[in-house]
């Protein structure tokens, strides 16, 4: 059914039919929109219903009707019940304006609707400024009821590019004794959500403006005050360095999980005792437990575990390729290749590691020569050149052959 037919049908019977949220945003911004919410007023649930049978029901909390992919909600006020993101009355009358619906909503920018027949605008909290001005702000007190919006607002800020207002990062302070309330799938939705935008660094900028860094990612947070060498990090301390090379790997490669092992290739600098500073000594080993640790806490999919334990690990040694012998550089080809991050991952990483601050210091390349050595000396070609069945024995010369391989080509 046509969207204008369903906003007169629910006219004719006395109710107004609103989009909202991120879809009026985005048509405001001039980005695409993928999603489209409705919020229906002047109608009780059972009229709705009753107008449109054929409408699939879902949700818990309340009731959120599907209508051919597009969903509809009948407009309603929360009041908070309890601690978390979860504990809330819901109230659904045909009584409740499209205002007070919006109300309840996390930030101005999303608390803008549109009327689907006339075309209105209601922005009763100033959104459309705040776009404008490129302002996150919370839509009213009620922002606090919900501790997962400290997390949106900054994710908002990380997507849209803006900028969270003061009164609003005192209000995500004030809810730093809930966040650990959340449910750690849902702090990680939000951490994947905001790996994937271009300058995903602006979101954990903002959680440590509002002082809340330190909740659920510890490990990043300690990195801030982790002196460096000057001569090689002009930038600042650990924390910011991550956060250009974080930037700097967001620009190579849509992958998330390759993001998010850039974000955690140096949490063993925050844990370096504060009388080596400025140096950092075997921080690459140490910062493995450091990447289990905010894995373990969050919940994250072992293979994002993988990629951010062999970051941290590898990317000393991938930065100094060059350098090393060829024992050693086939040794790290057949090593890294057998990862989850696999060489061209690893390759990017030493990018976004040596290139972080926009000025090119060149770039460690092994993942092509790696991946043409590991495939034109393997252990078919072994087996057949030399008689050696599976095992050590094979290993071992398959291993040499690559070196000799290896010597070859640097030579020519």
């Amino acid at each position: 059914m046509d969207i204008i037919d369903i906003a007169k049908k629910i006219q004719e019977h006395g109710g107004n039919l609103y989009l909202v949220g991120g879809a009026v945003r985005d048509m405001i911004i001039g980005i695409d929109v993928y999603d489209e919410d409705y919020c229906v007023t002047g109608l009780s649930e059972d009229e709705f219903i009753n107008l449109f049978p054929d409408a699939i029901a879902r949700g818990k909390a309340f009731e959120v009707f599907e209508i051919d992919g597009k969903e509809f909600a009948l407009a309603r006020t929360e009041s908070k019940t309890g601690i978390g993101h979860k504990e809330f009355d819901i109230t659904i009358g045909k009584d409740i304006t499209i205002e007070a619906d919006l109300r309840r909503r996390d930030i101005t920018i999303n608390s803008i609707a549109k009327d689907v027949l006339t075309g209105d605008i209601i922005d009763p909290f100033n959104g459309i400024s705040d776009i404008k001005n490129k302002i996150i702000r919370a839509t009213s007190e009620a922002f606090k009821e919900d501790p997962l919006r400290a997390y949106r607002a900054a994710r908002f800020a990380c997507k849209l590019g803006f900028e969270i207002d003061e009164g609003t990062l005192k209000l995500m302070e004030e809810l730093k004794d809930e966040l650990l309330a959340l449910s750690p799938e849902r702090v990680f939705d939000e951490l994947r959500k905001a790996l994937s935008y271009d300058k995903p660094s602006i979101f954990f900028k903002e959680l440590r403006k509002a002082n809340i860094l330190d909740i659920h990612f510890i490990e990043v947070y300690k990195l801030i005050g982790a002196l460096q060498p000057e001569k090689y990090h002009p930038e600042g301390d650990a924390f910011e360095h991550t956060m250009f090379a974080l930037d700097r790997c967001a620009s190579l490669t849509p992958d998330v999980k390759l993001r998010f092992a850039a974000l955690v290739h140096d949490l063993g600098k925050g844990v370096t005792p504060k009388e080596e500073y400025p140096h950092h000594i075997n921080h690459d080993i140490k910062g493995v437990q450091e990447v289990i640790n905010l894995s373990n806490r969050l919940k994250l999919p072992n293979d994002w575990a993988d990629y951010g334990k062999v970051a941290s690990r590898e990317h000393m040694r991938a930065g100094i390729f060059y350098r090393m012998t060829p024992n050693k550089q086939v040794d790290f080809i057949e090593r890294i290749s057998k990862t989850k991050i696999g060489l061209i991952g690893m390759e990017i990483i030493v990018d976004s590691d040596r290139n972080c601050r926009g000025d090119y210091y060149g770039k460690v390349e092994f993942a092509t020569i790696g991946e043409r050595l590991l495939s034109e000396v393997n252990g078919e070609m072994i087996k057949a050149k030399f008689g050696i069945e599976d095992g050590i024995k094979l290993k071992e010369k398959l291993h040499e052959q690559r070196v000799c391989k290896f010597k070859e080509w640097m030579e020519k």
